[in-house]
């Protein structure tokens, strides 16, 4: 699978890392995605998404209803979704999703961070084929077994359900996203540390101390900017 522990941990630092950035990404996603329909979670799957995985990082909820107004208020401002990849030091590879409202602004920004910090831009495809789109779920109180065995009565087949370091990981294919998170609440999992749509890569690479404070340095630069919403990777951290 790869990037299983990493890429939760990873998760679990950025909720004490910056929170007001992360908050204003936040604020963006769910406005576009109450825009994209009825600014109603419970008609608007998108929506209904967007705000589980904001209950994870712990989102204000006048952030949250600020975004859903002004949604609501008829605003004009509109977002385009991209997706750049790139790579890094030594056999590190980024993809970096954002959403823009200046699709020139946002694609030479990203292109400047690779390029000052020592990464550098690819075209379409030449990264995305090594990461996996995942369901992804992560949470305490509860074995694999236990996990695993209510999954498959309610006939779920997953790609995997681990125990690591005091949680229970589920993997799934992206379309099951909403069944899997129903069937988890409805056998007592009432709190995820993590429970989201994430690029996992299917094989990772580990870095000298050199290269892994370039990578950590590139991830930063694209992380501030504005326009960018998740970086996915493939180092071993």
């Amino acid at each position: 699978m790869g990037r299983k522990w990493n890429n939760i941990k990873d998760k679990k630092a950025q909720k004490d890392k910056n929170t007001s950035r992360i908050y204003a990404k936040f604020g963006r996603e769910i406005y576009v995605a109450a825009k994209s329909g009825e600014p109603d979670p419970e008609s608007n799957q998108n929506l209904k998404f967007v705000l589980e995985k904001a209950k994870t990082y712990s989102v204000p909820k006048h952030i949250i209803d600020r975004a859903i107004e002004k949604a609501k208020g008829g605003s004009e401002e509109n977002f385009d979704e991209l997706r750049y990849e790139g790579f890094g030091p030594s056999g590190s590879m980024l993809i970096v999703d954002a959403l823009t409202n200046n699709v020139n602004r946002t694609a030479s920004d990203v292109r400047a961070a690779f390029g000052k910090n020592g990464g550098n831009m690819g075209v379409s495809g030449s990264v995305a084929y090594m990461f996996n789109n995942t369901a992804v779920f992560a949470f305490k109180d509860k074995s694999s077994d236990e996990i695993f065995e209510v999954l498959l009565e309610a006939d779920l087949d997953v790609r995997d359900v681990i125990d690591e370091e005091e949680l229970t990981i589920v993997y799934a294919e992206p379309d099951q996203f909403s069944q899997v998170q129903q069937v988890l609440k409805e056998n007592g999992v009432e709190d995820f540390e993590v429970a989201e749509l994430s690029m996992l890569a299917q094989s990772e690479v580990s870095l000298s101390d050199e290269d892994l404070e370039t990578f950590e340095k590139l991830v930063d630069a694209i992380e501030d900017l504005e326009d960018v919403q998740q970086v996915f990777h493939n180092v071993d951290l």
